[in-house]
């Protein structure tokens, strides 16, 4: 095959692959999130994993570890002071969800005042979810469900009237129940362990790193191939793609005209 053919083929090939994956590297439409990530060589601690590529900014990653920040004047002692040991997931819930551009596959459209976007059914990986519930079960709160439902009489969250303060433990018996219960089903229990590549973790060493990148094209990927994403391509989405035929097709065309023995001319392989 003659350099030209090569050109042709190469051509054809690259009309195929999309420009950017909508599911990949991305921001969701949030309070606080910026609307494409890259780099923040200044990240605060637990939040620090991210400063290659986030979708946070220094300022948020700082706020996010304030007993009361200014991010959604959430007050984590609503009970008592939070221990410290249990404090570090609650963190670290909040740097995943500010700073990580590997949620796309679980980004859900949502009907609210202060974001368009949120995620829904990440699945965690089992040590994640239970480790959080390990370290919490002795600390104490008044609700299931903290999405919603507070009394912000004061300006920030406290126990609805007539709530009672109890363990973790009572409040959430099951690793799971935590996990998937107390921000709306942003989360899914799994029994996928960290390192398999299907399941997305809070902690990770940068210098190994970003484990979630591949959980995240893997669930692209499953999300792609099902009925339902072929249903809901949005117009703009939907045109890039059925550009794409016509393009390829003539391409692939002229290969074939060039090519010795047209389409046969592989027939002795």
């Amino acid at each position: 095959m003659g350099a030209g053919q090569v050109l042709l083929v190469l051509l054809a090939t690259s009309a195929v692959m999309p420009s950017k994956d909508p599911l990949l590297n991305v921001c969701m439409d949030a309070k606080h999130h910026k609307t494409q990530p890259g780099p923040e060589g200044m990240l605060h601690a637990q939040c620090s994993p991210w400063k290659d590529n986030a979708c946070c900014t220094a300022n948020t990653s700082a706020e996010a570890h304030k007993d009361q920040s200014n991010l959604y004047n959430f007050n984590w002692n609503h009970c008592g002071v939070m221990p410290p040991k249990c404090k570090r997931h609650f963190i670290q819930d909040t740097c995943l969800y500010e700073c990580s551009p590997n949620l796309g596959p679980w980004i859900d459209q949502v009907d609210s005042s202060w974001r368009r976007e949120r995620i829904l059914h990440v699945p965690l990986c089992k040590e994640d979810c239970e480790e959080w519930w390990e370290d919490c079960k002795d600390s104490v709160t008044c609700k299931e469900n903290w999405h919603k439902g507070w009394n912000w009489a004061t300006g920030t969250n406290r126990c609805p009237w007539g709530s009672m303060c109890r363990p973790f433990s009572h409040v959430f018996p099951q690793p799971k129940d935590l996990c998937e219960k107390i921000w709306s089903n942003s989360y899914r229990y799994t029994t996928e362990r960290r390192g398999s590549g299907r399941c997305i973790q809070m902690w990770f060493d940068p210098a190994q790193g970003n484990p979630n990148v591949v959980v995240a094209k893997y669930y692209a990927w499953k999300k792609r191939s099902s009925p339902a994403w072929m249903e809901s391509v949005t117009p703009a989405t939907d045109a890039a793609v059925g550009a794409l035929p016509w393009a390829v097709l003539v391409l692939l065309s002229l290969v074939l005209m060039v090519l010795p023995g047209g389409v046969g001319g592989c027939g002795s392989l």
